[in-house]
């Protein structure tokens, strides 16, 4: 299992895009296709934006289908991050279908 702190990588708002797309590409991405699950974890993170939430999870979905945020625990979400998180994978769940 890996563990990611999203707070370390784009500290306490985390809003850059590019960053998000490094997380998904360099771990998130090599992690999944070995099978792993992983932890996102947001602690110290006081928001995100919904450009950072997409950027982080949607090509995952896209790829993988929704199945794959079974693969993914994200721990330590306040509630401005989960409410983003929850919408981000809603939206991609229903242009799925």
């Amino acid at each position: 299992m890996k563990e990611i702190s999203i707070s370390e990588l784009a500290g306490t708002f985390a809003e850059n895009k590019d960053v998000a797309k490094k997380i998904r590409e360099g771990t998130l991405l090599p992690s999944l296709m070995k099978g792993e699950e992983v932890i996102i974890d947001f602690k110290d993170v006081e928001s995100a934006t919904q450009s950072f939430i997409h950027a982080l999870i949607s090509d995952l979905i896209r790829r993988y289908g929704s199945g794959v945020l079974d693969k993914l625990i994200f721990r330590n979400c306040n509630n401005n991050v989960q409410k983003i998180i929850i919408m981000v994978s809603d939206y991609m769940q229903e242009s799925e279908a």
